[in-house]
């Protein structure tokens, strides 16, 4: 059993097992602070199943993640397999999250300027604070590392005032803290693991590639958070898709434990990207949270070979060709919890490459064409899907791709065996409420509850929303990003699953769908 790659507020759990054959064993799940004598349930471990996509494979496994934790906390973490016809187990196992990045206590701080950086580069030591003057830098390749504890931190006098005009990179270094800086490029960090770059606005420049934060090689632990991402793409139907005329990632990362928290990204190929193929390595455990992602031309979050735990919650996306990208999920659990997605041209959800462990809870979608339409070709495996409130409406084609005609689901390649979706609001503005899960059609609510999971699926319409929404029927239009909190009244209130670890502190007789619980306040998406 292994506990990999803590970040900030959630744990990924691993237990690796054999055996199990009629695939019925459950593992569930408890914790608490150390100390404290008040276990917590938390959300069960998903079994997985062993696999291959892609050319990757897994083993047979049970794993899932815990959420909402505090940093700097050592957890006790119980676990209980229990298999019905025997070989039941209990382990406790104790864990620690990650601190809030912070400079070293006391640490020096050492002035530079345009044209003192370069020796002050050259003599700065872990733990160094070097504190740039207001004024133009050119670009900057640090050679210098900090200690776990003793960061090197580097940071303008005067918050977005040292300006670096070119690349800002680092390469194979590691706890070097960049903040409050103003680049007109992108910062690279390939190969260097605590990584931290806070308050930071990056005006990505077409020279540089259009990219604003990336790591090419793996690194570990990065934390990207706070950050303001300028981009060079427009919203305009030449130029989505992946052969569209746009250019850049947003943010960019391989390998594990990374956290990309609170940035806002606009105008963008993808707003947030995991790597693809051979150059995806190691990418497990990382979190993708309260982000503010505007013009994906692209994938809004490009999740893309997940091997496990990887935490796409809470983030806004508007103005989009694809939402949110699996492509493939390498097993899973890849999860997808309480984001809002607003005026996606495509598909809100791209499950695709025979994509395996993609788990969708308390999404709130918006779009026209189908709600939920995932157009794969091939197999998806393993989907699980819980508490999310899906609406699309009359569709049309963008970027040469059609989203289809207003169907509340179309998942025709669904693996239904190994997939569970349930508890879901859907609706259309089309005139019709019609769609398909593998290969049973439906044509009406009655009908999607008789033949298919979703015993406990609810109708809703755009009332399900306390405001007055505009329904994004003109997907080219570039839309603000409207308040879609629940009215009272309209439909999606108290029909979701009890999730724990996800819902815990509902209000009324059960949990809302959709990404937002009647009365709770909003999040915060983008800096803090």
């Amino acid at each position: 059993m292994t506990l990999p790659s803590p970040t900030l507020e959630n744990l990924t759990v691993q237990w690796a097992f054999s055996g199990d054959a009629n695939a019925n064993s459950q593992v569930s799940v408890r914790y608490r602070a150390q100390g404290s004598a008040t276990w917590i349930t938390g959300m069960p471990l998903r079994r997985t199943a062993a696999g291959s996509t892609s050319g990757f494979s897994w083993t047979t496994r049970h794993t899932g993640s815990i959420f909402g934790l505090q940093p700097a906390t050592t957890y006790e973490v119980e676990l209980s397999l229990t298999d019905p016809e025997g070989g039941s187990e209990q382990r406790v196992v104790t864990a620690r999250t990650r601190a809030v990045p912070a400079p070293m206590a006391g640490a020096p701080v050492r002035a530079a300027t345009p044209s003192t950086l370069a020796s002050v580069m050259n003599a700065a030591q872990p733990g160094d604070i070097i504190e740039l003057a207001a004024g133009p830098y050119s670009a900057i390749n640090w050679t210098r590392d900090g200690s776990e504890g003793k960061p090197i931190v580097i940071r303008s006098a005067t918050r977005g005032a040292a300006v670096i005009n070119g690349e800002f990179g680092l390469f194979n270094r590691q706890h070097v803290h960049l903040d409050g800086l103003t680049v007109n490029g992108r910062i690279r960090f390939n190969g260097t693991n605590h990584m931290v770059i806070t308050r930071c606005t990056i005006n990505a420049t077409s020279a540089l590639a259009g990219d604003g934060i990336v790591s090419y090689l793996r690194a570990e632990n990065a934390y990207i958070a706070d950050n303001v991402l300028n981009g060079t793409t427009t919203w305009a139907d030449s130029s989505l898709g992946v052969n569209g005329n746009n250019l850049g990632e947003g943010i960019a990362v391989t390998g594990p434990g990374h956290v990309i928290q609170n940035n806002r990204v606009v105008g963008f190929r993808d707003g947030v990207s995991f790597l693809e193929g051979s150059e995806a390595v190691d990418q497990h455990s990382i979190d993708v949270l309260n982000n503010d992602i505007d013009v994906a031309a692209d994938d809004g979050v490009e999740a893309d070979f997940c091997q496990h735990n990887c935490r796409i919650m809470r983030n806004r996306i508007t103005n989009s060709f694809v939402g949110l990208s699996s492509q493939p999920g390498l097993g899973g659990p890849t999860y997808f919890v309480r984001n809002v997605l607003y005026n996606v041209a495509h598909v809100a959800f791209k499950l695709y490459r025979e994509s395996y462990g993609d788990v969708l809870l308390h999404n709130t979608v918006i779009k026209s064409g189908d709600a939920l339409g995932v157009y794969a070709g091939v197999p998806v495996v393993a989907l699980y899907s819980r508490n999310n409130l899906l609406i699309g409406g009359p569709g049309g084609t963008y970027g040469g791709y059609s989203n289809g005609s207003g169907r509340v689901i179309d998942v025709s390649t669904l693996n239904v065996g190994s997939s569970d979706l349930n508890h879901d609001a859907l609706g259309s503005t089309a005139a019709s409420f019609s769609g398909r899960i593998g290969s049973l059609s439906f044509s009406s609510l009655a009908q999607l509850r008789s033949a298919t999971s979703e015993k406990q699926a609810v109708q809703v319409g755009m009332d399900a929303f306390a405001g007055q929404i505009a329904f994004p029927s003109a997907p080219m239009t570039r839309y603000a990003p409207p308040d879609l909190r629940l009215a009272s009244g309209g439909g999606a209130v108290d029909v979701g699953l009890v999730i724990p670890g996800i819902n815990d502190g509902f209000a009324g007789s059960a949990p809302d769908a959709g990404a937002y619980e009647l009365g709770a306040p909003m999040p915060v998406y983008g800096p803090r």
